[in-house]
């Protein structure tokens, strides 16, 4: 066990600045957002909607467990670990291509894709900002 793993939980607001909480809950608000497109995925091909159910129950599975990956680096942030950061960054970007397929499909699609697209960018600048920077990379007391 290092001393970074039992460090203590800081209490709200305690060394943890509002970006970076800011930043985590984004990152758990997609990674649940997964999970529950996931499990969609699996219901509906259990319920016979879909012809192709072995595919669509995998591809749930997957789906899933992509999602679980955000909401346990929103934990990690929250911590104050400085290695939730990287899977965050990555969650929120890849929000942007997301964000511009749906944009380019048209019709209500416009407005969901640019709401994704500003989620992801206010995830990065507050997982980036200068505060969360120097919160996760500042010397814990342990």
């Amino acid at each position: 066990m290092t001393a970074e793993s039992s460090a203590p939980v800081p209490a709200p607001g305690a060394g943890r600045p509002s970006a970076l909480t800011l930043g985590a809950a984004i990152t758990a608000v997609e990674g649940a957002a997964l999970v529950v497109v996931g499990v969609w995925d699996m219901v509906s091909a259990l319920s016979g909607e879909s012809k192709q159910l072995a595919l669509n129950e995998f591809g749930g599975l997957v789906i899933v467990l992509l999602g679980v990956a955000p909401v346990l680096a929103a934990r990690a942030l929250l911590r104050l670990r400085r290695w939730g950061r990287s899977p965050a960054v990555l969650t929120n970007s890849i929000c942007l291509p997301v964000a511009y397929y749906m944009w380019q499909s048209g019709g209500a699609m416009v407005a969901v894709g640019t709401g994704i697209g500003l989620l992801g960018l206010v995830g990065i600048g507050a997982l980036l900002s200068p505060k969360a920077t120097a919160a996760l990379y500042a010397p814990h007391e342990g």
